[in-house]
């Protein structure tokens, strides 16, 4: 379980190479009194060959994102975060609760880089239901339904890109999937595909409006990672 009694920065629980190397340039910019920077980012590639390449400037802004993130959900007395492991690929919505001033989520023990775009999903839902989501995502701050999940589920996708590309985190299917769909220009899709018992008024006026992008989006799936969309997958 994990709450506020811990802090560090982005992805504090791997420091691989990569990492500590990132800690050491912005431990050397602190004390030059400089803006503390971000290694150069790599690209990132999938074992069927597709790739997603970003630059610096975009990596060190969502850095500076996520670490107001990480800073707000260790240290803001007024609410808690409780992450929970589980043995089994969780997507950032299956079993987040929210109650009253608490939010909890489940994220993949296998994948323990995974638990900070976790955690960003609950506090930003959570702060929407607290009315405070103007502090960190001004952009939603009046959204709902459909908007507000597409609105959160960016700003997780963005965390994981960084965590992928500069952070040197592991692979993680789940989110991997939320960021090549994101990247690649589908996200609603992905995420009208991947909870069909959600959202059906945005979802009907989407698929009036983009009548052959549900399958366009399924045929890139399949393409970009060998296997069926969440949603459309045997079993669930």
């Amino acid at each position: 379980m994990t709450h506020h009694a811990i802090g560090g920065g982005p992805f504090r629980r791997r420091l691989a190479l990569s990492a500590l190397a990132a800690l050491a340039v912005a431990f050397v910019g602190a004390c030059a009194g400089h803006t503390p920077q971000i290694p150069d980012p790599r690209p990132i590639i999938n074992y069927s060959g597709a790739r997603i390449r970003v630059n610096k400037a975009r990596m060190d802004s969502i850095n500076q994102w996520v670490t107001r993130e990480q800073d707000n959900i260790t240290k803001d007395p007024a609410f808690m975060i409780v992450s929970n492991r589980t043995a089994n690929d969780v997507y950032p919505w299956e079993h987040m609760r929210i109650s009253h001033d608490t939010a909890a989520v489940y994220f993949n023990a296998q994948s323990p880089e995974s638990d900070l775009p976790f955690e960003i999903y609950a506090h930003l839902h959570l702060m929407a239901k607290m009315g405070r989501l103007a502090e960190f995502l001004p952009q939603a701050a009046n959204a709902t339904g459909f908007d507000l999940e597409k609105a959160i589920l960016s700003k997780v996708a963005d965390a994981w890109l960084l965590a992928r590309t500069v952070y040197d985190a592991a692979p993680y299917e789940p989110l991997d999937e939320l960021v090549y769909a994101k990247e690649d220009g589908y996200l609603d899709a992905f995420i009208f595909t991947a909870r069909p018992d959600h959202f059906a008024d945005a979802r009907r006026k989407w698929a009036d409006e983009n009548p052959d992008r549900a399958k366009e989006y399924r045929t890139w799936f399949l393409k970009t990672f060998n296997r069926e969309p969440p949603g459309l997958r045997t079993g669930g």
